[in-house]
């Protein structure tokens, strides 16, 4: 029940990993980054292509480019509650 569920929450550690932002969403973002700033052309030889990824990642190492995400704990409950049943606590 969502009454029992509440009083056993705190015997453990979470570690909260959504859908939303997980490292797979985090790896997919980096490929949509290259695919647009590298690969949206033609490249004649796997040599070439090895080459401007080897360039592309050096250059986003070197500008030391991180994700900021944004999707709290408070914008997943409004976004997710409707999803969840009501914890009444007394």
């Amino acid at each position: 029940s969502p009454e029992q569920a509440h009083r056993l929450v705190g015997r453990f550690e979470w570690i909260y990993t959504p859908k939303h932002a997980s490292w797979l969403n985090m790896a997919e973002l980096e490929f949509s980054a290259l695919q647009r700033q590298c690969l949206h052309r033609r490249i004649p030889s796997l040599e070439r292509l090895r080459s401007e990824v080897e360039a592309w990642v050096a250059a986003r190492e070197r500008a030391a480019i991180t994700l900021n995400w944004q999707f709290s704990t408070q914008a997943a409950r409004r976004t997710l509650g409707r999803h969840y049943e009501t914890i009444r606590i007394n």
